[in-house]
């Protein structure tokens, strides 16, 4: 991904400094140290990256290019790991919305706050997913059950 895509993102609220660290497997720290070096300062009033690089905006450079080896494995793993789960939804194999949404994100729709309680094990399965995705979790995990009650169509 492009460093004016994830910039944008961290901007939208699409994404966090802390899923972004878990994606290329180092720490918060580490993120923000590599968009500072690219001359990015984080505006926290307006919640934006402001450039004040003496060089050209760096906006085309990828990503993954600021990272050692490892890192960019991973990061090409789970990128590749994500196109494989979209490309395998338009086959006809066992992948259905939940674990796509495990793997990567999906538009969001107009929301309804709610409040339940989970018990210990089907929140510990809720955790392991980015903050910004659980609703859509628990909200294809809910629809697939219905779906298969006859509850929805």
């Amino acid at each position: 991904m492009l460093v004016k895509e994830i910039l944008n993102k961290i901007m939208l609220k699409e994404m966090t400094i802390k899923e972004l660290a878990a994606l290329y497997n180092v720490s918060d720290r580490t993120i923000q140290s590599k968009i500072k070096k690219l001359g990015y300062e984080w505006n926290s009033k307006k919640s934006i990256y402001n450039y004040v690089g003496e060089d050209p905006e760096p906006v085309d450079v990828d990503f993954n290019t600021l990272f050692g080896q490892t890192s960019k494995m991973l990061a090409e793993q789970k990128q590749t790991n994500s196109e494989i789960a979209a490309s395998a939804s338009t086959s006809t194999s066992k992948v259905d919305a939940i674990d796509l949404l495990l793997q990567s994100p999906k538009d969001r729709s107009k929301r309804v706050y709610r409040g339940f309680y989970f018990d210990d094990d089907v929140l510990s399965i809720i955790d392991r997913v980015p903050k910004s995705y659980k609703s859509e979790l628990v909200n294809e995990a809910l629809r697939k059950v219905f779906k298969e009650k006859g509850l929805l169509d």
